[in-house]
């Protein structure tokens, strides 16, 4: 994976969705929340990806692909 790009951003944000995720990641920066909460996603992003090629191949698992 490259280096990371730092840009600036303006943007019209959900102060209670920041707030959630300023606790749940447990960090006092709203900058930090976002990252952490992003890196989660890429990195549900690329499991998924991985298990693609298991779809149908999971005995008794009745439940809709992706399990999300």
């Amino acid at each position: 994976m490259s280096s990371p790009v730092m840009r600036h951003k303006h943007l019209k944000l959900d102060q209670k969705k920041i707030d959630i995720a300023k606790r749940y990641f447990g960090v006092k920066s709203e900058q930090e929340a976002i990252d952490k909460a992003l890196s989660l996603l890429v990195e549900e992003e690329e499991i998924i990806r991985t298990m693609k090629p298991l779809k149908g191949r999971l005995k008794g698992d009745d439940r809709k692909w992706p399990y999300l």
